[in-house]
């Protein structure tokens, strides 16, 4: 017998008859939790966190530093001012949703609006300096900011073209882990999802930015 036979023979032999599905594949046992759309998943297939709000702050900030994105974490009071900071002299594109109080007066003649009714063209995005929106949900354990689309996100395209983006979440919007976050997004809206700053690796893992999306993340979160 050789290797390859032993090895198979020892796999067959550790599963039983009833955890063996079509063409071989390993199921859940019977008494295994419905999970969504009756998908079973094993039992200690996690669907929450169980983490507290202060918990979940830290996790996502700790996730999306190591991410190299800049984060910082504000009162509603606050938030006009640390936006303005970073847009300050800088031309940048908001959708038509963004709730005005967002915005210091200050920044009025530097902002340019974009709508599905009058969208802002590619060649007019790439001309300007950053883009402000805010988010659906933040994932925190996986330090990802997912936008759906909604008013104040705007066009998916206004979050991809622009070398910065200032992305506001709202403290009431993180959860823990991933199946918290899905089941509060409608998967028919257009999801894109965000984990730091855009970046990728060469094949000898040259890390470079901005390659197909924002150079600089801020994120500012408002408790």
């Amino acid at each position: 017998m050789s290797a390859r036979e032993e090895i198979l023979a020892r796999v067959r032999e550790a599963l039983t008859p009833a955890e063996v599905g079509p063409r071989g594949a390993e199921v859940g046992p019977p008494d295994a939790e419905v999970g969504p759309r009756g998908a079973e998943v094993g039992p200690g297939y996690r669907t929450a966190s169980g983490l507290d709000e202060d918990a979940l702050v830290e996790l996502l900030v700790d996730r999306l530093v190591d991410y190299r994105a800049r984060v910082e974490v504000v009162t509603s009071q606050g938030l006009a001012e640390a936006i303005r900071t970073r847009l300050e002299g800088k031309r940048f594109v908001a959708p038509d949703g963004l709730p005005a109080n967002w915005l210091h007066p200050s920044l009025a003649e530097s902002k340019v609006t974009d709508s599905r009714e009058a969208p802002v063209d590619v060649v007019r995005l790439d001309e300007l300096d950053a883009v402000v929106t805010s988010s659906a949900v933040s994932i925190a354990e996986t330090g990802t900011i997912v936008l759906d689309g909604s008013p104040d996100q705007g066009r998916r395209a206004i979050s991809l073209v622009p070398d910065h983006h200032v992305c506001v979440v709202p403290v009431e919007t993180i959860v823990g882990i991933v199946p918290e976050g899905f089941t509060r997004l409608d998967a028919t809206r257009p999801l894109t999802l965000i984990s730091g700053p855009s970046a990728t690796s060469d094949i000898e893992l040259e890390r470079v930015e901005g390659v197909h999306g924002p150079r600089t993340l801020d994120v500012i979160i408002v408790r």
